[in-house]
């Protein structure tokens, strides 16, 4: 394309609010999307009980635990219950996941919607740093999610056999480093297995909670009554302000709900929490606060050193373990497809550089594999498993990327309900002082962690958001440079016709800007002194909407002299197909032949320059991700063997 843009924005032609599509809308019955969503949705929160309520006892920053006694005890489970009342049910499945971008979640979704509907406003501006940081979280999470729950699960097998005690480490890796390498097969006819080994697991976790439950029913009253844990806070103070950056690990994935949202709808995600997921949740949780309570005060303090895998009877301990590690290796797999379709999106709102994106299902437009993303994630989980070794070790890192996107997420929350749904004061304030209470609560729990380990994933995010912002701040400046000097399209196409010789054939040149001439046009006939019978300037042009109808796909101009301008409009989900594309087009001249038609595009060679626009350090940062972002052939399907690359330089 021209310049490095992975697409054009076409503004004086976008897509409006009417005219694009009405959203995508998953496909299947509310109990096959209900049973789908077990699957993918809650792998990541349906592993916590594997550790969030050990962690929140042990020791933290060199303090000693939190004691082991009812009045503790009753007092984190009452704060695991209300937080996933508040977090994911009241926050996220009844609130927030009614904010869609046409049936799509997620915080890129979400600012591309705040975008649309406010049409670019200056005051956006901060709430877009936002949205990209919490996208930059998000990969950060994303490499820990899999190290966290894969060591977390394997750490069970010595509870089968002291003598896996060793292996444990080598065994996670194994399990990791097999879960990266068969993604580029993708995961269609593996995925249909979720579902069902998710049921089976829920319900196991509701059994092994049941079954401590009976022997002291009066957990479940406690874990509802809001004032345990405010005497829990009474009690310990600040150490109880610092367990709490331990509970939010029962509420890790929660952002996962809104951010799946487009490939199994709203009401199948919720129906599957509120009917199935959360009651078997709080299940688990009050079967290990009940086994800890029912014992002697030296049997609990022993036994709250890894409560889960402890509660398992021994005749079903190797079954349940095993269990345990294919719900870890799901709930992972979700996570790496997450980043995927995040990358996906973000390369095309413009964020990320064009990267090499391979669909692995003929039929479900979601699978798709990203090589440089998946081998970068599994060398980051390899290395966070080296360096930290064991699960409590991971969770001082874990916790920080979570608490920061759903607080991001609320901030975002609080633009939609303000400027787009126009909610009185009276109704959005106390709901949004209660969600950031919380939110803030544990980010600032979480924060205490930084020395431990939390600094990772907000080093991570750090610089992941530099280059997010770089490269979109450099397509910025690049196209500023390259309009100056552009030449209006219908002047420039009455002086060539007079002054090339026509051969026949067509010939595409590929433009980021809607308007002026491109680069590779010029030089094409400043060298070659020939034009083609038809001239076709083509913007790609993605819109902040995931999808976008057929009969809004194309518009067309036509210049005279033999020249047009096509836009081909794409929504930031969809495969960027040119050449499918444009064979259903016949309103240029004709329908297009790709024997008969060339492809040119300018290759930019970014020269850094000290004149305003970034720093030297970051042009040349962009300059490096210009050099290394994927052939635009390949981005927009182009046939290789009918494409021209022509360079020029651009300084900025």
């Amino acid at each position: 394309m021209d310049g490095s843009d992975a697409a054009g924005t076409a503004d004086d032609e976008a897509v409006t609010e009417e005219q694009a599509s009405h959203g995508h809308h998953p496909k299947g019955g509310l109990v096959a999307l209900a049973i789908g969503a077990v699957g993918v949705v809650f792998g990541d929160i349906g592993t916590s009980p594997l550790y969030a309520f050990r962690e929140t006892f042990a020791s933290h920053h060199g303090a000693p635990g939190i004691k082991v006694d009812p009045v503790h005890i009753n007092g984190v489970l009452s704060l695991v219950f209300w937080s996933m009342m508040i977090v994911v049910t009241f926050k996220y499945v009844l609130t927030i996941m009614k904010a869609d971008n046409k049936g799509e979640g997620g915080s890129l979704a979400l600012l591309a919607l705040i975008n649309r509907k406010t049409e670019g406003a200056s005051w956006t501006a901060p709430f877009v740093l936002l949205g990209v940081f919490a996208t930059a979280l998000f990969y950060g999470d994303s490499m820990i999610t899999p190290a966290m729950s894969v060591l977390s699960a394997t750490e069970g097998l010595s509870y089968i056999s002291p003598s896996f005690e060793p292996y444990i480490l080598p065994i996670a890796l194994a399990i990791l480093i097999g879960l990266f390498a068969i993604q580029s097969r993708g995961t269609a006819s593996v995925g249909k297995l979720f579902g069902p080994i998710m049921i089976v697991y829920f319900l196991t976790l509701a059994g092994l909670g049941l079954m401590h439950i009976a022997k002291m029913p009066s957990v479940v009253l406690e874990m509802f009554n809001p004032l345990n844990a405010f005497n829990f806070f009474l009690t310990d103070g600040f150490r109880a302000f610092v367990a709490m950056g331990s509970v939010v690990l029962a509420v890790t994935g929660a952002e996962a709900l809104y951010a799946d949202m487009g490939h199994f709808g709203r009401k199948p995600i919720g129906i599957s929490w509120l009917s199935f997921v959360l009651p078997c949740l709080l299940l688990n949780y009050m079967g290990q606060g009940a086994m800890v309570m029912s014992v002697t005060p030296e049997q609990a303090v022993w036994l709250i050193k890894d409560p889960f895998f402890l509660m398992i009877p021994d005749m079903i301990r190797v079954p349940v373990v095993i269990l345990s590690v294919l719900a870890t290796i799901i709930a992972s797999q979700a996570v790496i497809s997450g980043a995927f379709s995040l990358t996906q999106m973000a390369v095309q709102l413009g964020f990320i550089p064009r990267v090499s994106i391979k669909h692995t299902s003929e039929t479900a437009a979601g699978q798709i594999y990203i090589p440089v993303v998946n081998w970068a994630l599994m060398i980051a989980v390899i290395l966070l498993v080296l360096f930290f070794k064991s699960s409590s070790n991971l969770a001082a890192a874990y916790g920080i990327a979570v608490t920061g996107a759903v607080t991001i997420d609320t901030i975002l929350l609080t633009v939609v309900l303000i400027s787009l749904w126009k909610w009185p004061i009276w109704k959005w304030l106390p709901m949004i002082a209660l969600f950031l209470l919380v939110d803030l609560t544990y980010l600032g729990a979480n924060l205490i962690k930084v020395p431990q380990g939390g600094w990772v994933p907000l080093a991570i995010a750090a610089a992941i958001f530099t280059m997010l912002t770089t490269w979109s701040r450099g397509r910025s400046l690049m196209r500023q440079t390259m309009a100056e000097g552009s030449i209006p399209m219908e002047v420039f196409a009455k002086s060539a016709h007079s002054s090339a010789t026509r051969v026949p054939g067509t010939a595409i040149f590929m433009a980021s800007a809607a308007s002026g001439v491109p680069s590779a046009l010029l030089h094409n006939i400043k060298h070659n002194k020939v034009l083609h019978e038809r001239v076709v300037i083509l913007t790609v042009a993605i819109q902040d909407v995931p999808y976008v109808s057929e009969e809004k796909r194309c518009s067309v101009k036509d210049l005279g002299q033999g020249f047009f301008r096509i836009t081909l409009r794409f929504g930031f989900l969809e495969e960027t197909d040119v050449p499918a594309t444009l064979k259903r087009t016949d309103m240029c001249g004709g329908p297009f032949e790709m024997m008969k038609t060339s492809f040119f595009l300018s290759r930019q060679t970014l020269i850094a320059s000290a004149k305003p626009g970034m720093a030297i350090w970051r042009e040349k940062l962009f300059a490096w991700m210009l050099r290394n972002a994927a052939s635009a052939m390949e981005f927009f399907r182009l046939p290789t063997n009918r494409v021209v690359e022509l360079g020029s330089q651009v300084e900025i």
